[in-house]
């Protein structure tokens, strides 16, 4: 009787023990972060930089989930949730490799034919440039009358329609370095853009691909307190 009584209480406990096993936390982590990894495509389909800032996600994602199967797998009789941190992993790795890949396509082939790619990087002047009072880097100088290609972000109070638009500024960020006035925004950060021709644009929040001729107007001296202005006649536009 004591000896079947005894048998009884260990099955109990083995069941209460498989039924209470915690869900480690790190396998619910590598879940959201796997899919929140989908950031990397969704970035990649517009600038290759922001691609590379989002892809640490997908990265700290294996990560987590690679340490938390073997924590799982060490202890299985106080841990579940292996199939949690296999999707993450799952997905964060097609993510990472997918978004990467994706966005290098794209940076690789964006650029048409006998345009120069040029940045708002590009045409902030750097430290040793405004010690010598050049407000226009060199190489981007080197540009002035020639075919650029340039993302940005049309600046929506710039613009007096929002359709069929052949004049507009071009700045940056649509959300950091464009608060405030006009005036708030370094001169480096924008470009005044001048569709020629048919050529229009209509209003979006998302990035804009624009080509045309670059014209560069410097300051006559470093000691005149101008800026240079910087304007495009573009003659290409794609979203």
């Amino acid at each position: 009787m004591s000896m079947a009584t005894v048998d009884v209480d260990s099955e109990y406990d083995d069941e209460v023990g498989v039924q209470y096993r915690a869900l480690h936390t790190g396998a619910l982590i590598a879940l959201v972060l796997g899919i929140v990894s989908i950031f990397v495509v969704v970035t990649a389909a517009s600038s290759f930089e922001w691609c590379l800032v989002t892809a640490p996600i997908p990265a700290v994602g294996i990560l987590v989930a690679v340490r938390s199967l073997a924590k799982i797998r060490r202890f299985p009789e106080q841990y579940t949730g292996a199939g949690l941190a296999k999707v993450g992993l799952v997905l964060s790795m097609i993510f990472l490799i997918g978004g990467v890949a994706y966005g290098g396509y794209v940076y690789a082939t964006e650029v048409p034919e006998g345009y120069a790619r040029l940045s708002f990087n590009d045409m902030k002047p750097s430290e040793l440039d405004e010690r010598r009072g050049t407000a226009v880097p060199a190489d981007v100088a080197a540009l002035d009358g020639k075919k650029i290609f340039i993302k940005g972000y049309i600046r929506q109070d710039s613009i007096s329609q929002m359709a069929n638009i052949d004049d507009f500024l071009l700045v940056r960020d649509n959300q950091q370095c464009c608060f405030g006035s006009l005036s708030n925004v370094k001169y480096y950060d924008q470009i005044r853009v001048k569709m020629s021709g048919h050529h229009t644009v209509d209003f979006s929040q998302n990035i804009v691909r624009i080509g045309g001729v670059l014209h560069i107007e410097q300051p006559k001296s470093a000691s005149d307190g101008q800026i240079a202005r910087f304007s495009l006649v573009g003659d290409y536009a794609k979203y």
